[in-house]
């Protein structure tokens, strides 16, 4: 139960963090100046005791409701502060972690000025998760363009999928939503529960700019480090700088890597087994060129990849980002080039994908006579919305760039 202790918090932001509808929990959450010092208030409902680790003092913070909301004012002391949380929980385990709510916006003005015009080619450089550093913390940055959503929330194993534990910050100006997440690593699951302005319709969606995807039927999406693999095939791209193409041979081997050669029959073949594999049979065969049909995640194995719901995750039927990298990096050093068949024209109405993600027709067009497929049941992207273009501008760019595709 509340104990004695009187919050400055008026009872309806209070039950505005309870309930997961809050708006703009940096105004809330965190650190803030009040009369005396600073108050610390933190949301965790598992927690039965929580306190501040601060100037190497723990100070108990009190309960201010009893879902999980704790408040400590920290005396004599103004902003900006260095603390960290301890919490205890109802099972008796503890722990200590950084709190998500004490760092500022990472985001940089010119990657949101960009992309508020529309012109930004490299979306993936800032939006969906990322590896960051910020005072010297180790964890993830989380990004996501959802204009019209009234609350952005990342959810995932190290939440327990719960929406009201880490509420994202908003960017007016673009419609971005940003939250840093200290202690998070390469290989965490996870997703965006949005909170739509739509008849209070709630629901939760994989990262558009995800980097990597849970397999088939499971839906999250996955932490990872895009730029670690080390690549060999310097050559290759140099030569490919400079080759005309046009005035060139090719001879193009298309291939459906999903049927291409069983396993047993039934078992997919890996990308570190398909580099040896189909390489091998494609440099016997006198091949110039490998042309994949689509590659980037999916849920339904029938599409052929044709209806993608992660446009910037090489599918993980097959691998990682990092072994589909070694399979272009292998088909180059063996003088092969990569060609990817590319699905920009639609994509299906999976609730975990791209439709009515924030509660809007954001990335169809809101007309179905122009944004809807009659024959496939697919939805088909607004072309004239310039955020729209430059998602699948920079999605061509992604692949060329990150995976060295040789064309699409």
């Amino acid at each position: 139960m509340p104990d004695n202790y009187e919050t400055a918090l008026s009872q309806d932001v209070i039950q505005s963090i309870v309930d997961g509808g809050i708006r703009d929990p940096f105004a809330v959450l965190g650190p803030h100046e009040v009369d005396g010092g600073v108050a610390v208030r933190t949301f965790l409902p598992d927690a039965a005791e929580m306190k501040v680790v601060w100037n190497e003092t723990a100070v108990p913070m009190h309960r201010i409701h009893p879902d999980g909301l704790y408040e400590a004012t920290l005396p004599n002391t103004s902003l900006p502060i260095t603390y960290r949380l301890e919490a205890k929980l109802n099972t008796g385990s503890t722990f200590s972690y950084e709190d998500p709510y004490r760092f500022g916006p990472m985001l940089a003005e010119l990657d949101e000025y960009l992309h508020g015009e529309g012109t930004h080619q490299h979306i993936y450089e800032f939006l969906g998760a990322h590896l960051a550093e910020a005072e010297g913390i180790s964890g993830v940055v989380f990004r996501v363009w959802a204009p019209s959503a009234h609350r952005v929330s990342v959810v995932g194993s190290f939440n327990n999928w719960d929406g009201r534990r880490h509420p994202m910050r908003l960017h007016p100006a673009s419609g971005i939503w940003e939250i840093f997440i200290p202690g998070l690593q390469a290989g965490d699951l996870y997703k965006y529960e949005i909170k739509t302005n739509y008849k209070n319709y709630m629901v939760t969606k994989s990262d558009p700019v995800g980097f990597y995807a849970e397999l088939r039927p499971n839906t999250a999406s996955i932490v990872w480090d895009i730029d670690k693999y080390q690549w060999h095939d310097d050559d290759w791209m140099a030569k490919r700088a400079h080759h005309n193409s046009h005035q060139s041979p090719i001879s193009i081997y298309e291939v459906h890597l999903g049927s291409w050669r069983l396993k047993n029959g039934w078992e997919w073949l890996t990308y570190e087994e398909l580099a040896k594999e189909l390489v091998a049979y494609v440099k016997e065969m006198g091949y110039t060129h490998i042309e994949l049909l689509p590659i980037a995640e999916h849920p339904f194995d029938g599409s052929w990849g044709y209806q993608v719901t992660g446009y910037f995750a090489p599918t993980s039927r097959f691998g990682t980002p990092d072994q589909f990298m070694a399979f272009v990096d292998t088909c180059h050093q063996n003088g092969i080039g990569v060609i990817l068949d590319w699905v920009p024209a639609h994509f299906p109405t999976d609730q975990h994908g791209l439709g009515f993600f924030d509660g809007t027709h954001l990335y169809e067009h809101e007309d179905p006579r122009k944004g809807a497929h009659p024959d496939w049941g697919t939805l088909i992207f607004n072309y004239g919305r310039n955020e729209v273009r430059q998602f699948l501008i920079s999605n061509a760019i992604y692949w060329l760039d990150k995976f060295h595709i040789d064309g699409l």
